[in-house]
């Protein structure tokens, strides 16, 4: 080994380590310092990557799940078949609004205490195996959904089913994130959304169909559907590799080399692979040391303290070099939800009538309106590592605002009298098409990228449950506060969510900074944070150590690097 390096050009370099001078070897910049890339990026990127491509794409099925019960309420609660069954959500019942949005937003409750749990058990037993509790608990509560007998047993069914909703949604994005190769991840996020809307698209269609069945299966028979995917998911969990940054925080670092290999299809000699593996080992050791310094007296090994230590996680997300990541994940997901995209989705055939639309022609737009929301996510998946996440997102909040006002006006102006001005109800409702193509390419899949890419690896589950759980928060105030909205307010609905959009783009535009083409481990010189004289200095000391740890006998790729010319 010694001759093999020898002949090498070694130098050695200094790093600060509390005052004393430490003498390592310098590794030469064609593997640390200089970024090759794994591939070309976009859509061109996942078809030569595509076994991580196919790992991405089957986590994603959880997504699938979540949009498929978004889709399948809209129609649902406007079938007789289901009035007839549950009464209480009928137009005509007392306080119908209320209840018809308790049964739209409890899957949304349910959803935010499934991350808010799903952070510390993804960080426990791993990102994959925390994809089966999640399923799990999704088939209990679909198979309550699909029996239930009254209106309390289908509302707590929802419940159930939108806690292992939420824990699939919060950490899907997160094991894409962090399999993925970074001119792809962005690519490989938007699956989750252009997953989330298909679904919606799919259950839309089936409850369309199935409201001509006689009888109670014309609402049962979609709630049972939903249950395949999630089977099909479990069953190739055990198939999925785990995640080499997990791994790495785990200290597993001869397994993290080898599944990262395996996701890159590049032996562990290759110079991109070992950078890779060295910044993941770099970054776990980092985040480490930072957490016994926070919490000395947590690191003693005790299983009470490490339970501790995971909970104090939540809180160190809003402490230094964490906090403006935490604001930019909760508030991305915030805006998302107060744009108003899931009231179109959940009440579209509400909202049409308003603009004079008759009840057929309700139900056929609303399906169109889902089919634009999937084709600008497949528009994204081209686009998204192209343009980047800050410009889609400004570009899509002006198209959105525009749409608003548009809608704001015309309905303002005729909702008492559709008939006479038909051809303003369908500008209207080209309009709403029109947010939807732009919300699609932009506010709908970037949320869900963004948060599972700027998180360190220490506190990206937390991190990431944070940001969902703005998601379902946010979700579930929308679900239940739009019936009375448009019961209330008719136009004025739109002017709300107007409003938002124009907030959002401020937001977007002082706040969020653009990560496309970094790699996570990355995010500290796109947030400027932990970048200071003392921070700098610590990973010096870390890197130079970890360095010098590659060159002995015995090291996980030593003899490769050697081999390399390194």
């Amino acid at each position: 080994m010694d001759d093999k390096i020898a002949g090498s050009d070694v130098e050695h370099v200094e790093a600060t380590r509390t005052g004393a001078v430490l003498k390592v070897p310098h590794v030469e910049p064609p593997v640390w310092e200089q970024r090759e890339t794994y591939g070309p990026s976009g859509l061109k990127g996942i078809f030569t990557n595509k076994y991580v491509t196919c790992c991405a794409a089957f986590a994603t099925i959880g997504g699938a799940m979540f949009g498929y019960d978004q889709g399948v309420v809209s129609v649902t609660l406007v079938m007789d078949q289901f009035l007839e069954k549950f009464p209480e959500v009928s137009p005509d019942a007392s306080g119908a609004g209320f209840k018809k949005g308790l049964v739209t937003a409890m899957i949304e409750l349910g959803a935010f205490l499934g991350a808010m749990n799903q952070g510390w058990l993804a960080d426990k037993i791993s990102r994959k195996w925390s994809i089966m509790v999640a399923v799990i608990i999704f088939l209990f509560g679909s198979a309550l959904q699909t029996g239930a007998m009254s209106y309390g047993m289908l509302v707590g069914g929802r419940f159930v089913g939108g806690i292992g909703v939420g824990m699939l949604a919060m950490v899907a994005p997160l094991y894409i994130s962090e399999i993925a190769p970074p001119e792809i991840r962005g690519t490989l996020l938007v699956l989750q959304e252009l997953s989330i809307v298909t679904a919606v698209v799919a259950a839309f269609y089936t409850t369309y169909g199935t409201r001509f069945i006689p009888g109670e299966w014309a609402w049962r028979l979609p709630f049972l559907i939903q249950m395949a995917p999630a089977f099909l998911l479990g069953a190739g969990i055990p198939f999925l590799p785990y995640s080499p940054r997990w791994l790495a925080l785990r200290g597993r670092d001869d397994e993290a080399l080898q599944v990262l290999c395996k996701l890159r299809a590049l032996p562990a000699t290759d110079s991109r692979v070992l950078r890779e593996w060295f910044e993941i080992r770099s970054e776990a050791a980092y985040r480490k040391e930072i957490s016994v310094e926070r919490h000395p007296h947590l690191h003693d090994g005790s299983q009470w303290n490490r339970a501790k230590l995971h909970l104090v996680g939540y809180l160190d997300c809003f402490g230094k070099g964490v906090w403006k990541r935490t604001h930019v994940g909760i508030g991305l997901m915030f805006f998302q939800q107060f744009v108003g995209v899931n009231a179109l989705i959940y009440y579209s055939p509400s909202l049409f009538a308003t603009m004079g639309l008759d009840y057929e022609m309700q139900l056929d737009m609303s399906g169109v309106l889902n089919i634009c929301q999937m084709i600008s996510a497949f528009w994204a998946l081209w686009g998204l590592d192209r343009f980047g996440r800050r410009a889609l997102l400004l570009s899509g909040g002006v198209f959105m605002t525009i749409s608003y006002l548009v809608v704001s006006i015309l309905t303002g102006l005729y909702q008492d009298s559709w008939a006479s001005h038909k051809a303003a109800g369908w500008v209207s409702t080209a309009f709403l098409l029109v947010f939807m193509l732009a919300y699609g390419g932009s506010w709908g899949p970037i949320p869900w990228a963004m948060p599972s890419e700027i998180f360190p690896a220490s506190l990206r589950a937390k991190g990431v449950a944070y940001a969902t759980m703005s998601n379902w928060l946010n979700n579930f105030i929308i679900g239940l506060i739009t019936p009375p909205l448009i019961q209330n307010t008719g136009f004025g609905t739109f002017v709300f969510f107007c409003v938002f959009c124009i907030l959002s783009m401020v937001w977007a535009y002082f706040v969020v900074p653009e990560t496309t083409g970094r790699t996570l481990e990355q995010m500290d010189q796109v947030f400027q944070d932990n970048t200071g004289e003392v921070e700098a200095a610590r990973r010096s000391r870390i890197e130079a150590d970890m360095a010098r740890s590659v060159w002995q006998d015995g090291n996980p790729g030593a003899g490769k690097l050697a081999q390399d010319g390194v």
